[in-house]
């Protein structure tokens, strides 16, 4: 998925290209506190994480897409094995991902992305 390599690169431009640049848009994160409106929001994160980890790597698995009514939105999951080096500290956590996307012309867009940990069983 692009997403997950823009993210791994650090590649906003990429990311840029796939996500909607609407301010309406809502991104939920896993921590407790991780809800942003808007794409500006986003990059503003997108790069304090960028600044703050390194080797970041995903490696995604049980990937599911769902075209909707009338083929113009779709809803995908995914699981997610996120791992990066944060200073001296790595971590890796199990995400759960859910994707909104719609068509816009020749271009599938990110509408919303909504990501949780998930916990051991």
């Amino acid at each position: 998925m692009l997403a997950s390599l823009g993210v791994e690169q650090g590649d906003l431009d990429l990311i840029a290209r796939i996500v909607a640049p609407d301010e309406d848009t809502v991104w939920i994160g896993a921590g407790a506190g991780e809800r942003l409106e808007g794409w500006t929001a986003l990059r503003t994160a997108l790069e304090a994480q960028d600044a703050a980890l390194s080797s970041i790597r995903i490696e995604a698995s049980n990937v599911r897409v769902r075209l909707l009514a009338g083929g113009a939105s779709a809803l995908a999951t995914s699981q997610w094995m996120f791992a990066a080096q944060m200073a001296e500290q790595k971590l890796a956590f199990p995400l759960r991902c859910t994707w909104v996307l719609e068509k816009r012309g020749d271009t599938w867009l990110l509408l919303h992305f909504h990501k949780s940990v998930g916990m051991p069983g």
